[in-house]
């Protein structure tokens, strides 16, 4: 890591992750997380995905916000869900809700290509640039709406979806492989909602597990969001 201004901040994050896994093994099923998942955040500069003014917080356990109503999601939350999509050496993943392009550089760590869908035009062109100036040449980023997914490029090893629908979208499932995994956050706006870990069985019908209670923004179609 070149800017070891945050090496101590990032150690003590890390720590804190792998706490709260052993806390949360009731739930999630898993007290330990992949040593390639925290690999990866130990290297993704969570600092270089926030604003200037918050970079003192980026290593604290918490969301932060990026504007247009969205946030950077807590690193922990980061964790497991991309942990929840046990990613194989050439994969290929797609995410929906790129925001600031934090959760896309995780995966580009771990999968062989990342295709991001954005809703709103200004984030993903930020995210782009972000990406780009930090040498994260496998994530393709679009903008687009999060429901129709990127069927040119399906189908997909494993779906993350950082922003909550109120059910399963179906476009999505059809992008899944056979033994492909989706995890997303499912629930109604000002609701308890549920993050799901989802497998799409040889006969195309998807087996979910319930994982974790977990509050996101909704997922909203494209002419919902302003830019």
């Amino acid at each position: 890591m070149a800017d070891d201004r945050f090496a101590e901040a990032r150690r003590r994050l890390i720590a804190e992750i792998e706490a709260e896994a052993a806390d949360t093994e009731a739930w999630t099923g898993r007290g330990r997380f992949a040593p390639a998942v925290m690999n990866a955040l130990a290297r993704v500069p969570r600092h270089a995905f926030v604003a200037a003014t918050d970079q003192n917080a980026a290593y604290v356990n918490r969301p932060l916000p990026i504007g247009h109503g969205q946030t950077i999601s807590q690193p922990y939350i980061v964790a497991v869900m991309t942990d929840l999509l046990d990613i194989a050496p050439g994969d290929r993943v797609l995410e929906i809700g790129t925001g600031c392009g934090y959760q896309a550089a995780v995966l580009a760590e771990l999968a062989d290509r990342v295709f991001s869908v954005e809703v709103v035009p200004s984030l993903a062109a930020a995210a782009r640039d972000r990406l780009a100036a930090l040498g994260y040449r496998n994530v393709a980023i679009r903008v687009g709406d999060g429901y129709d997914g990127w069927p040119e490029e399906a189908p997909f090893d494993g779906i993350l979806v950082t922003s909550a629908p109120p059910r399963l979208p179906p476009r999505l499932v059809e992008q899944l492989k056979p033994g492909g995994r989706m995890v997303v956050p499912v629930g109604l706006p000002g609701e308890t909602q549920m993050l799901f870990r989802c497998v799409k069985t040889p006969d195309g019908e998807i087996a979910q597990e319930a994982k974790l209670p977990v509050a996101f923004v909704p997922m909203v179609p494209a002419g919902s969001a302003s830019d």
